[in-house]
């Protein structure tokens, strides 16, 4: 082809880098570095001190413990409904995959405000809770239960892409030579998930820390005692506090680009992945 030929798809490729460049430029570079930028205002000292305060400090320690407690949670769930998805055919099995998906289309506040009307004071359960001196709204469990909800599809919609393209015959093949069910899932399907599996594990945790729409429903903004990072840092700018505002804004910008480095490295090993299974099914 000659070069005349090959010019109106090179203009087009350059446009459309040119294009992708600027908005990611005008729309994630420039106001990350605004963050930090303002963050850093002041001065590192007033920014650290900003950091290490004790309602900061308490903020920090509920953001990782929510976490904590919902990742490992939707990570076992999620492989057990990709695992049911992908490996088996049951009535329901499309109401459940519509299920799983319900999260990425309701607002968290709507999820939030559910809460509120199971376990609220004038909530279905809230004569069993009292009776029980159980509480859980403007709680650490209210917290969690809102961040389980909006997190739980990203282990499990990974998995189940994942697990369908690989398809089942390894499996088979180690239950037909006399392998058992949990063996089959340790040396067989979990090793090959364990990169999707860790994809989806570190999107979840991203969006545990950042959650704030249902956080902010059943939380009570009780601050030192139920407020999340991204809570506290509305509760600093609304107070005109914004240098303090950033500085915790660029902590949570730090997670987000250690997350961005670990989901980098699982696309890599994933696309390594499956383009080895391709080789081996072309074999």
């Amino acid at each position: 082809m000659s070069a005349r030929g090959r010019t109106p798809g090179a203009w087009r490729r350059g446009a459309l880098m040119l294009v992708t460049a600027g908005f990611l430029l005008l729309f994630l570079f420039l106001p990350l570095a605004a963050v930090f930028f303002e963050a850093l205002s002041r001065g590192w000292a007033a920014s650290l001190a900003a950091i290490t305060e004790a309602d900061a400090l308490a903020a920090l320690r509920l953001t990782l413990t929510a976490s904590l407690i919902a990742v490992p949670l939707n990570l076992v769930l999620g492989v057990c409904a990709a695992w049911a998805i992908a490996r088996f055919d049951f009535a329901g099995k499309g109401l459940l995959t519509t299920l799983i998906d319900l999260p990425f289309s309701v607002s968290p506040v709507i999820a939030g405000l559910a809460w509120v009307l199971l376990f609220g004071s004038a909530g279905w359960f809230s004569e069993w809770l009292d009776r029980h001196d159980l509480q859980i709204l403007f709680a650490v469990p209210g917290i969690v239960l809102a961040t389980v909800f909006v997190t739980f599809p990203y282990v499990a919609r990974e998995l189940i892409a994942l697990m369908q393209s690989q398809g089942s015959e390894e499996e088979e093949a180690a239950i037909v030579l006399g392998a058992s069910g949990w063996r089959v899932f340790w040396h067989v399907t979990l090793p090959n998930i364990r990169w999707g599996l860790f994809y989806g594990v570190v999107l979840c945790n991203a969006r545990a820390m950042g959650e704030f729409g249902a956080v902010s429903v059943v939380s009570g903004h009780i601050r030192g005692l139920t407020n999340t990072l991204p809570l506290h840092v509305e509760i600093l700018y609304n107070e005109y506090n914004s240098a303090a505002a950033f500085s915790v804004a660029s902590l949570l910008a730090l997670l987000a680009l250690v997350t961005l480095t670990l989901k980098s490295m699982a696309e890599w090993r994933l696309r390594a992945q499956a383009a080895r299974h391709l080789q081996e099914r072309l074999a």
